[in-house]
């Protein structure tokens, strides 16, 4: 009896041996793949037979079996590339797929836009993310990351900001708008944009009136307005700021605005200039405007509005939000690679393609945005590599190699035994 079970003990050794092999080659032949995680074989010992029943002791083992195949969710290196659509997770996590078979998830970030312009994999499988809204800020609504429009419509002026300091040495003048170069005390231009993208031109004239009191004309050429000659400035805007004898913006007012385009453009643009927050506003009445004693110039001014473009260039950023630039200069989000996270990652199902299913053992994911809450980061034009280590493997699979070979010798020595005792008959 002991020498047939040691045939079986023998036999269980080879097969624990082969699937080690198998799993070895499996992470050999995948060590080029895209975000693959390498497994490992794991075994154990087999029902033993007790020679004294439940007293214990005196167990004779019956072998070995496979217990379980492991994922090593082990980080692998990160290979810079020059592709736009190329992004690799550094951390845990997982990005998210709306594959034929429902949500699965994935490591291989080696994706690319479709004829639809949506990012998908390598078997065109759509990437999730967040959606950004018009104004591009990242929402919380789940939906395939895609391009949408590559063209973007024309945005009319709203608000001009400016940074700037008026000369309080300047002495006080009275303006007139036929001969607004002379009678001001300070100008200079800033480029707006009417509802259909056309670019103006519109002049910003500030005259002191009083002691800490200044007012500002917003004036255009004649060729830009409604009604008007070419060469002859048109008043559209004005108002007054005042000032505290510190040199803070104290007020702003605004006494007219109201700027009538040519050309095709609606009537009646309203156009707000804020010139900072002042006091009676709560600000600190120096973040904007100033009127201290220094030469009067303007650090920086914005606006909002923008021409009609279309899409120029795409670029991930490290937090994954995926944004488009346009050929007027301005740039949009458009939606945010989304990560899934699990409780326990060795749990989930290989389906191949590079893709995992959710299980029972994995737990369900929790998605959300790159980097918080325990996500990894996401890394733009670049790939995650396997992390196989073919050195390793050999070394495994030497250490396979020679089990293998103990257990034919196991088998083939209790062979010759058997056949002795067959010798005895005879």
């Amino acid at each position: 009896m002991g020498l047939l079970s040691s045939f079986n003990t023998g036999v269980s050794g080879l097969s624990a041996a082969g699937t080690s092999m198998g799993v070895i080659g499996d992470n050999i032949a995948n060590a080029g793949t895209h975000g693959f995680k390498r497994s490992r074989a794991e075994f154990q010992d087999m029902l033993a037979r007790s020679l004294k029943g439940i007293d214990g002791g005196d167990q004779i083992g019956s072998g070995t079996t496979l217990a379980h195949v492991t994922a090593q969710y082990s980080q692998g290196s990160i290979k810079r590339t020059e592709n736009i659509t190329d992004v690799a997770l550094n951390g845990n996590g997982f990005f998210t797929v709306k594959s034929p078979f429902g949500q699965a998830y994935t490591r291989d970030g080696a994706f690319h836009f479709d004829k639809e312009g949506q990012l998908v994999t390598g078997d065109g499988y759509a990437i999730m993310g967040f959606q950004a809204d018009d104004q591009g800020k990242i929402t919380a609504k789940q939906a395939p990351i895609k391009l949408g429009n590559t063209t973007i419509p024309a945005t009319a002026t709203k608000e001009i900001e400016f940074s700037m300091n008026l000369d309080s040495r300047e002495k006080i003048k009275q303006f007139n708008p036929q001969d607004p170069e002379n009678t001001s005390n300070f100008n200079s231009s800033a480029t707006v944009y009417d509802n259909i993208g056309t670019q103006r031109v519109v002049t910003m004239y500030f005259n002191k009136v009083a002691p800490n009191q200044w007012e500002y004309h917003a004036m255009t050429d004649g060729k830009d307005s409604q009604g008007g000659v070419e060469g002859q400035m048109v008043e559209m805007a004005k108002g007054q700021l005042q000032f505290d004898q510190k040199g803070r913006l104290q007020t702003e007012v605004s006494q007219l605005n109201a700027f009538n385009f040519n050309n095709g453009a609606a009537p009646g643009q309203q156009i707000k200039f804020n010139f900072g927050e002042s006091l009676t506003e709560g600000g600190d009445g120096a973040s904007g405007s100033t009127q201290y004693g220094a030469s009067s110039s303007i650090a920086r001014h914005t606006q909002d509005g923008n021409s009609a473009a279309t899409l120029s260039s795409l670029s991930f950023n490290d937090d994954g939000v995926l944004t488009a630039a346009y050929d007027n200069g301005t740039s949009r989000d458009i939606s945010q690679i989304a990560v899934a996270k699990f409780e326990n990652n060795e749990g989930l199902f290989k389906t191949g393609k590079n893709l995992l299913k959710e299980t029972r053992k994995s737990g369900q994911p929790a998605i959300g945005q790159p980097g918080k809450d325990g996500r990894g980061q996401v890394y733009s034009k670049s790939i995650e590599l396997s992390n196989v280590d073919i050195a390793n493997e050999f070394i495994d699979m030497m250490q396979a190699q020679r089990n293998f070979q103990a257990n034919t010798r196991t088998i083939t020595t209790s062979d010759q035994m058997l056949q002795e005792v067959l010798n005895i008959k005879r």
